[in-house]
């Protein structure tokens, strides 16, 4: 006599048993639990100061080294290169102080902290959002340290602080903007190390490959074309008309413009890609 054997239950995750009990989350819970994860990212910047590293001693360090390198070259002597100087060193710090976002987000999954999420009775967007949030902080200590070394080297920005002000706000946004890209790669990157390699490989060309750091007219024709169409480019010098000059120009509009399409494509990716891990 044969056995009817009973057909095989479909194994069911214990996450998808937790994410199908979940209560749905209203906005306002959004809101305070996306402002505790940002609050447990600040903790963990305090708890482990190396983080802090980059955006502490990079401004200080790169100011005085490039100042004191090309300034005599460039501009003739060091107080002369700061106006052009200080601006390209804001984008360059604000720009690779982002890369640490992707990271970070990379070897807290790789701890399986967001395994531990997934049990929570809390928004999915949470953990992704908390850190993007806790990073405007770190943003703004680069960005001041930049003008403030500047300041003590004998910057004197004639946009006053107004147009200093606007600079480091238009610098902190694009620095949050391209955040979204090295968070997509922190989610579809197998480790660390590769998300930090990879970060370097696309920051570091654009920035130095940039009017930064030297007049573009000093260029050869080719490398000109490209530094002028380097989104990078027009956020250095819409920073040196708003600190330098106090003047909005249309580079301002087309920095803001480049940062709302990199939001635009990179940030739905980001999310798609982050929900797989949760």
């Amino acid at each position: 006599m044969s056995t009817v054997i009973a057909p095989a239950r479909e194994a069911v995750r214990a996450a998808d048993r937790v994410a199908a009990a979940r209560r749905r989350v209203s906005m306002g819970e959004t809101v305070g639990q996306t402002l505790t994860m940002a609050w447990r990212a600040l903790k963990k910047m305090r708890r482990n100061p190396e983080q802090f590293f980059d955006v502490a001693l990079q401004p200080i360090l790169f100011t005085a080294m490039f100042a004191f390198i090309f300034g005599g070259a460039i501009a003739g002597d060091v107080e002369s290169y700061l106006p052009l100087m200080i601006p390209g060193i804001l984008a360059q710090t604000v720009l690779t102080t982002c890369m640490a976002t992707g990271t970070q987000l990379r070897e807290d999954l790789e701890k399986g902290v967001f395994d531990r999420f997934k049990s929570l009775p809390i928004a999915r967007i949470a953990p992704l959002a908390g850190p993007m949030v806790a990073d405007l902080l770190r943003y703004t200590i680069a960005a001041t340290l930049t003008f403030g070394m500047g300041l003590v080297m004998g910057y004197r920005p004639a946009g006053g602080a107004g147009g200093v002000l606007a600079a480091i706000l238009l610098a902190i946004f694009t620095g949050w903007s391209l955040a979204w890209v090295f968070t997509w790669v922190g989610t579809i990157a197998r480790s660390a190390q590769a998300v930090q390699g990879i970060s370097m490989m696309i920051l570091f060309p654009l920035t130095f490959l940039s009017n930064a750091f030297v007049p573009v007219e000093t260029l050869p024709g080719w490398l000109a074309a490209f530094v002028r169409f380097n989104p990078v480019s027009h956020l250095v010098t819409a920073t040196r008309d708003l600190a330098n000059s106090g003047l909005v120009s249309g580079e301002v509009a087309w920095t803001l413009l480049a940062c709302l399409i990199v939001i635009v494509i990179f940030a739905p990716l980001s999310v798609r890609s982050y929900k797989r891990h949760m």
